[in-house]
């Protein structure tokens, strides 16, 4: 969308990443997705009396490993404070946050829309705990509080409001998205809110002071923060015009009505009243353990990209398909190890193979096939015992269960017939039976070959390798 006569649209993303600790940010509690209510809540979660806070060190290093990905400053020496509000799902009546000193300040985002690069700068990321879960029982008409989530490590992702229409926003959020994943840090499962966007949306006329900004909360897909988006950008316009004003406060997201709706009064920073926590000490980080996490980060999307472009002659495109996951790419570093022509890898694996995948609602770290079987089938198209055409059916058989790539072309006969005596044999055959074509041919029309070709896979019901039968054929008629 883009914006209506008159008016610039400004956006800036909150963004929460669930970190992919096995246990919580505070405690020793398990973080995983599912439990029975309130099974995963320890004393320290519950804000019994006497407990007291344990910072977990692997939150601390995913933090540090998102900090260098974005480019960004790691403070050595970083504050946690005590954000006051009073939800019934918050056991404490606060949440440990961080405000003035966060871990990880400054760096940006690359985002393309409509084929031009753009950088998202971010203001910080800060370690901090969720809340509970609130359950609503409209048939009961009762609410239930589930705690399990009480404590589960977040990194609170905040960017500038760079944004300048829904389009970017969306892929903001997509890039950031994939990184956290590629570098391990987050799972993004947003069905199960392990990565949640609020969208803070205002419009303002071109060259004038930021506007009154409202927040969209717990956008849980893109496809609806695209529409959230969209709507809030047309109401603020509309009551602008209509001489109302806008108020600063908070709204959600209907998706059935495509609209977003009042919620509560944006609180200010001074509203939530942080202080620093008595019972934390501030978290220092060493050199040494900044250059320690470097040196186990992955090769990052973009290096990896350009690599692929510059040293296996990939198209742009094609290669940015490559890195939309690490899965994705280590498939085709394993193609590359195992000697196959990196375009044939290439083409295979973001083409027919993620097609299965997407059929089957899969992804590249769970394959529909064993990808030794993959690999293999690729070497025999590279090898001519099968054609690409029929490797396609190879392919959907595996993913079938029908089994390996060896076992599925033998079964169906799919071997293509690469020996020069059979082939000279059938072409001999094809050349006396078609005389008008050879003629054709030697008149200069170039689709008679074609035409012969067909005739040389008919013959063979299919199985002549094409490139083959047309170099032999092109010696025959000289």
């Amino acid at each position: 969308m883009s914006a209506p006569a008159g008016w610039e649209i400004v956006i800036g993303l909150e963004t929460h990443a669930q970190l992919t600790t096995a246990s919580k940010i505070f405690s020793g509690s398990s973080t995983a997705f599912g439990a029975a209510p309130n099974t995963q809540a320890s004393a320290v979660d519950l804000a019994l009396p006497g407990t007291l806070p344990v910072l977990n060190r692997g939150a601390v290093e995913r933090a540090i490993r998102f900090g260098l990905a974005i480019g960004a400053t790691i403070a050595e020496r970083s504050v946690f404070a005590r954000k006051n509000y009073f939800y019934p799902d918050l056991p404490k009546g606060y949440q440990i946050s961080q405000y003035e000193r966060p871990v990880v300040s400054g760096g940006s985002i690359a985002i393309v829309v409509d084929g031009t690069q753009k950088r998202v700068r971010l203001t910080r990321a800060h370690l901090e705990e969720d809340a509970g879960k609130s359950l609503h029982d409209a048939i009961e008409g009762m609410t239930g509080i589930d705690l399990n989530r009480a404590g589960t490590p977040l990194l609170e992702i905040v960017s500038e409001p760079d944004m300048r229409s829904s389009a970017e926003a969306i892929a903001y959020a997509k890039a950031l998205h994939e990184l956290v994943q590629w570098i391990g840090i987050c799972d993004g499962n947003m069905q199960e809110g392990s990565f949640r966007c609020d969208a803070n949306v205002s419009v303002r006329r071109p060259g004038a002071p930021l506007g009154t900004r409202c927040e969209i909360k717990n956008l849980n897909s893109f496809r609806f923060m695209e529409r959230a988006i969209e709507f809030e950008v047309r109401r603020q316009v509309e009551l602008i015009e209509d001489g109302g004003t806008v108020i600063q406060e908070t709204r959600l997201f209907d998706p059935d009505r495509g609209e977003t709706r009042s919620m509560r009064t944006k609180e200010d920073a001074q509203d939530y009243r942080y202080f620093p926590d008595p019972d934390l000490l501030p978290l220092e980080i060493a050199p040494a353990w900044i250059d320690e996490v470097r040196a186990s980060m992955p090769e990052l999307q973009e290096a990896k990209r350009t690599r692929y472009e510059s040293a296996h002659a990939l198209s742009p495109y094609t290669a940015a398909l490559l890195i939309e996951s690490r899965a994705k790419a280590a498939l085709f570093e394993t193609a590359l190890a195992a000697g196959l022509d990196a375009r044939l890898a290439a083409n295979w694996i973001t083409g027919e193979l993620a097609a299965v995948v997407n059929e089957r609602g899969a992804d590249f770290s769970r394959l529909p096939v064993e990808a030794g079987e993959f690999l293999k089938l690729l070497s025999r198209i590279a090898d001519g015992t099968v054609s690409g055409k029929a490797a396609k059916g190879v392919l959907a058989a595996m993913a079938a269960g029908e089994g390996g790539a060896d076992e599925i072309i033998e079964k169906r006969g799919l071997r293509q017939v690469s020996d020069a005596g059979a082939l000279e044999a059938a072409i001999d055959a094809v050349l006396a039976a078609q005389p008008k074509l050879v003629a054709d041919w030697k008149a200069g029309k170039e689709k008679a070959f074609n035409a012969l070709v067909g005739q040389v896979m008919k013959a063979t019901a299919g199985k002549a390798n094409p490139a083959q039968a047309g170099e032999i054929l092109r010696r025959k008629l000289g």
